[in-house]
């Protein structure tokens, strides 16, 4: 039986110079997807798939596919290609119905070998590639190469194939995420890993096929720029039970709502006058397999809905949401003119659908959107959040003494997010005068006492605050000033502070005392501040942990700011006030308020950790 987690979502959808400023090559922002799906059949997969999760997570993808164009195409490989299915551009159901029939086909064979998977897959997008598509390629492997050498086949020949296969995906464009599904523990990650970080897509190990659609939910999410909205968990009682969920805006062009439950559900769907609506009807469809149910709403009217689900007494029913929006996020042309340090650009941001700007206020109120600037010098990267318009954002910022810069603007929302693409700026290089063109010293500037003040002024501050911060510590505490005037100071090495090393969390059950199996996750990645959830993905269960913020201080070590109304402990020792230095060795205790469980967290600094599941 699949896990109940929220991944089951409905994640397979998708919303899916000197003087002048110049606009890098266009980015694909098309909520239209290509995907190829390359699926390992080796006789391997009966025991580390014995019950097909990774069968059922694709049929559900196929399921959350638009008919209005999306394309899917699979290929089924071991020591050669089994089976494949050709890109279909999907238009009606019954071509989801024959796909999925297709996957319900597959059977095992002997032998494995990667590289005919993948260079038939990338075969596959180079027949179907159109403009404004998005591809991607999701390859499946349970273990290493196995060739037949009777055959004439060896591992060289394998290997040579699958670096050529990698080059060439590279080449076009087309990422390739990769899951290994280490089962046996002798899972080859290297190589894996090298296929996802050549072809800018990402490497994914799990040792359990439940973990599947979970990270295949993560890989469209991170591809198509969507976010999944938890609905509600239900514990069926045997009768009906309402759900209110609500459609934000006109802008939405599907609904996608799924339901995972072990036993089937009935299902009721009421629009917002109160109308019952069919589940079988031109803009309402209702999909059902053996472990989800799926609806799908075509440019829904705005409100709030009630969906009424009848499940078995005791049996728990995951209820998610993605929408689809087919919008771009745009950056307008800066002004064309001789930039100088010092000057104010001012930018403008708005969506557009198929080209055309959107005025609709209330998909703007629904986002929170911000100008990223990053000067190419430095490295260092500074966020303005922009001001709300009629139409649109605005803001400006102020010119530093580096000579190019690069700007983009970031909306997001609780349903998505957009990025537009990058601008470029140059800045016009200041001038020394010639000795014989100084400025007589009678004529120079009186000297600015204001600044010089305020320089005074806050060096006292600073030294005032290390005083402070100094002192507390002797007492055993930490202490942070408030978030608002909180300064992340630049890494000289590495232009912006972040983190290093591993973190790993352990989750136990207070009631039984049963320790659930740790995770841990690469930090690398993280810049400026993280919480648990959005580090390991946690369900919903653990939402009070969102409020507990890790910022780092040093490459180790974290500052931890608790706004939750969870209990912390520090090596045993019940942390007061807001703020603790995490540090290597230091073990932290969340004790969870709402459910009986608590989290313990380490950092493992820089070693490399067989158990990371995600790399």
């Amino acid at each position: 039986m699949l896990k109940k987690k929220v991944w089951i979502i409905g994640l397979f959808i998708y919303l899916f110079s000197l003087s002048n400023v110049q606009a890098k090559d266009s980015i694909v922002t098309s909520s239209r997807i290509e995907g190829v799906l390359v699926v390992d059949v080796s006789k391997s997969m009966l025991t580390s798939d014995p019950n097909k999760i990774s069968s059922e997570a694709m049929k559900m993808f196929i399921d959350m596919s638009s008919l209005k164009g999306d394309k899917i195409g699979v290929v089924a490989y071991a020591g050669d290609v089994i089976a494949k299915k050709d890109m279909v551009k999907l238009q009606t159901e019954n071509e989801k119905i024959d796909l999925k029939g297709f996957i319900d086909s597959l059977t095992q064979f002997s032998n494995t070998d990667i590289s005919v998977g993948l260079k038939d897959a990338i075969d596959m997008l180079d027949a179907s590639h159109e403009k404004d598509y998005l591809p991607l390629i999701v390859l499946l492997a349970d273990g290493n190469n196995d060739v037949d050498e009777n055959k004439g086949n060896t591992l060289q020949q394998a290997s040579a194939g699958l670096n050529a296969a990698v080059v060439e995906a590279q080449s076009k464009g087309y990422p390739v995420y990769v899951i290994g599904l280490n089962a046996d523990g002798t899972l080859n990650k290297d190589v894996l890993q090298n296929i996802a970080t050549t072809t800018n897509g990402k490497f994914f190990e799990t040792s359990s096929a439940d973990d599947l659609p979970g990270i295949l939910s993560e890989i469209f999410a991170n591809h198509l720029k969507l976010k999944v909205v938890p609905v509600d968990e239900l514990v069926g009682k045997g009768d009906f039970e309402d759900v209110t969920i609500t459609i934000p805006n006109t802008n939405v062009l599907e609904a996608n709502l799924s339901l995972v439950a072990s036993q089937p559900v009935e299902i009721k769907l009421f629009d917002p006058s109160g109308t019952e609506r069919n589940l079988a009807s031109d803009t309402i469809s209702l999909t059902t397999s053996k472990s989800y149910s799926m609806v799908k709403m075509i440019s829904p009217v705005p409100g709030d809905w009630t969906l009424k689900v009848k499940g078995a007494p005791a049996d728990e029913i995951d209820i998610n949401f993605v929408f689809n929006y087919d919008l771009q996020l745009s950056l307008a042309p800066l002004e064309n003119k001789e930039y100088k340090m010092g000057d104010a650009v001012k930018v403008k941001a708005f969506f557009e659908d198929n080209g055309q700007q959107i005025a609709n206020n209330d998909l703007y109120n629904t986002m929170k959107a911000s100008l990223i600037i990053s000067d190419l010098e430095t490295g260092q990267t500074q966020e303005i959040p922009l001001s709300l318009e009629q139409a649109g954002y605005s803001g400006q910022f102020i010119l530093g003494n580096s000579e190019n810069y690069e700007v983009m603007v970031k909306a997001e929302g609780n349903s998505f997010f957009r990025e537009t693409s990058v601008q470029k700026i140059s800045v016009q290089k200041a001038t020394v005068p010639a000795a014989a063109e100084v400025i007589p010293e009678k004529e120079t500037q009186p000297f600015p006492w204001t600044y010089a003040g305020l320089i005074g002024l806050g060096a006292i501050l600073l030294v005032s605050l290390m005083f402070t911060f100094s002192k507390k510590r002797k007492k055993g505490k930490s202490e942070q000033p408030a978030v608002s005037s909180y300064t992340i100071y630049p890494n000289k090495r590495k232009g912006k502070l972040g983190f290093f090393g591993h973190i790993m969390i352990d989750i136990k059950d207070e009631k039984t005392g049963e320790f659930f199996e740790p995770k841990f996750e690469k930090l690398k990645s993280f810049k400026g501040e993280f919480n648990l959830p959005q580090l390991f993905k946690l369900s919903q269960e653990f939402t009070e942990t969102d409020q507990i913020n890790f910022i780092p201080l040093t490459d180790f070590a974290l500052l931890i700011l608790n706004k939750s109304n969870c209990r912390i402990e520090m090596n045993e020792i019940e942390v007061e006030g807001d703020y603790q230095r995490f540090r290597p060795n230091d073990t932290l205790r969340i004790i969870l308020n709402e459910t009986n469980k608590s989290i313990y967290v380490q950092i493992l600094g820089l070693e490399k950790n067989t158990n990371i599941k995600q790399a």
